[in-house]
């Protein structure tokens, strides 16, 4: 993989997709820290099924608070480690309104202090809601960046960091969402679908399923 190649992989990508977006549903900073938080080992689909009960009834921290554990575990029981979910939404949202005036923080130090918060989702709300460049590295983007060779790394900060590197400054704002939406629907984990690929022809991959 070189520079040009990278150029025009990400030139491919803006020009199907010239406004990437997550497919998470909200309608606040607020409400995509929530959904973000619980996306954890779910699929968003399964998350905008639960949210579309939870934030109708409680979507911001206070009223995450004066739902209560219990009212907050009915709504979100749906999604994969919901318990632990239910606490860290909890914990998180009283450690909004004391410290933060409610407001989601637009920094990655006061972001990763919230409970249930990484590194990931904190990139993931620094990019999307306050369109900072950041990388949130999933599953889905470590394996496109070390399958196509965009970015190899042994885990997910090594992957994050060279993807901040190599990928041209002028994609780097969108390209978390590009290989997102890359991996989960054309790169896929088993069996990629290489012939419906828009970069096949610039990729690293040695075992392309192109038939």
């Amino acid at each position: 993989m070189n520079k040009d190649k990278r150029l025009e992989i990400f030139t491919r990508l803006q020009a199907d997709n010239p406004k990437p977006l997550t497919e998470l549903h909200y309608s606040s900073h607020f409400e995509l820290l929530v959904a973000v938080a619980l996306s954890a080992q779910a699929t968003d689909k399964s998350v905008n099924k639960a949210t579309a009960k939870l934030f109708p009834v409680a979507n911001t921290p206070e009223a995450i608070v004066e739902l209560g554990l219990d009212g907050v575990k009915e709504h979100i029981k749906t999604i994969g480690l919901y318990n632990n979910k239910a606490k860290h939404m909890i914990a998180m949202s009283e450690q909004l309104i004391v410290q933060h005036h409610s407001i989601v923080p637009d920094n990655r130090p006061d972001l990763e202090a919230l409970a249930g918060v990484g590194r990931k989702t904190a990139n993931v709300i620094l990019n999307t809601a306050f369109r900072q460049i950041a990388m949130a590295v999933d599953t889905h983007i470590f394996r496109v960046s070390n399958r196509t060779g965009l970015a190899k790394g042994k885990n997910v900060v090594e992957v994050e960091k060279m993807l901040l590197r190599h990928v041209p400054k002028a994609f780097l704002l969108d390209a978390h969402h590009w290989l997102i939406l890359l991996g989960r629907y054309i790169c896929v984990a088993r069996k990629p679908r290489c012939q419906a690929c828009l970069i096949s022809d610039l990729c690293d991959y040695k075992e392309k399923n192109l038939d």
